[in-house]
């Protein structure tokens, strides 16, 4: 398999460097993809070392049993489904307060922005999609035919960040009437009146985020993901988490700082933190330009590190 062609992952040096790898360690990589990380960790786990890589696409899973690297590692463990989950995937596994690191590469593979079928580019005309798991949940045609015009513009503005949102979302809903809104091109038409033409690549990109980040719960999930960290690292274990989206980058940062996603920090009765984990560095390591020019899909992507280092806190 031509990894490349699949997907580049972005600041994957940097990655390997600040979870700091050890040969016989465990490790869940929660976004496995195309494999690019995967692959990279295990080259450098020693025999009693293992990884666990989970994927909520069948097509990842598939291109990944087929390939002759991870497909017959037997230190390689694919685990099909979500990584909001990830407790209970530990925990059947029996790995709770054992992992040594966890990684989450967020966001969308080279791979789903370039198979049209899958309907997460704007670029190239396709069924409107967007579900990283084919094989149910609602898409995000069926997510625009159903949801109220507020509902639209809630999701348009927390999710891609845009400041027409609300107009946006009463074009969708006039448009969807006429009509209805099932393919990409079916959708950038109906939103192109709105966009600015000198950024009209951003803003459908924002646009076609924030349908993708609602139609798979993102938010949910990495909320789940950041709560579940604590349970199954191991003290001195990892979590690394490369986000592409202010918002969650906003969830992650707070939450390697405080322990909670909102950034609030707990103490006890005597005014003590309870704050479980070390951040890697006061800021997020981002690509530098070699990275970006030669991978132009890192630009927006930012890499948060954080070691487990109060486990008292968590009663390990």
């Amino acid at each position: 398999m031509n990894q490349d062609f699949y997907h580049t992952p972005a600041l994957l040096a940097e990655t390997l460097e600040q979870m700091d790898i050890k040969p016989d360690g465990v490790y869940v990589d929660c976004t496995m993809g195309g494999g690019g990380h995967s692959r990279a960790i295990l080259r450098l786990l020693g025999p009693e070392g293992k990884l666990y890589a989970i994927d909520c696409d069948k097509d990842a899973l598939n291109r990944i049993s087929a390939d002759e690297e991870l497909g017959g590692d037997t230190r390689f463990v694919p685990v099909y489904g979500n990584f909001r989950y990830l407790r209970n995937y530990m925990d059947f596994y029996g790995l709770l307060g054992r992992v040594d690191g966890i990684l989450a590469d967020l966001g969308v593979s080279s791979h789903h922005f370039d198979a049209s079928e899958r309907g997460f580019s704007f670029r190239a005309d396709g069924p409107l999609d967007m579900r990283m798991n084919v094989a149910g949940g609602e898409t995000a045609a069926e997510l625009i035919a159903a949801a109220s015009e507020d509902e639209i513009a809630t999701l348009l503005q927390t999710y891609g960040e845009l400041k027409n949102a609300r107009r946006m979302a009463r074009v969708i809903v006039a448009a969807r009437e006429q009509a209805p809104i099932d393919t990409t091109a079916r959708l950038v038409d109906v939103v192109s009146p709105l966009i600015n033409p000198a950024r009209e690549k951003k803003e459908l990109a924002q646009v076609f985020q924030a349908l993708r980040i609602a139609v798979n719960g993102e938010d949910r999930s990495l909320d789940c993901l950041l709560k579940a960290s604590v349970d199954v690292l191991a003290a001195g274990g990892t979590l690394a988490v490369i986000s592409y989206h202010s918002l969650e980058d906003k969830k992650v940062k707070n939450f390697m700082r405080s322990g909670n996603i909102d950034g609030r920090v707990e103490t006890d009765i005597f005014g003590r933190s309870s704050v479980p984990f070390k951040p890697y560095g006061s800021k997020a390591t981002v690509p530098g330009d070699a990275e970006v020019e030669a991978n132009p899909r890192s630009r927006s992507a930012k890499l948060r590190t954080a070691v487990l280092s109060n486990p008292q806190v968590l009663g390990k």
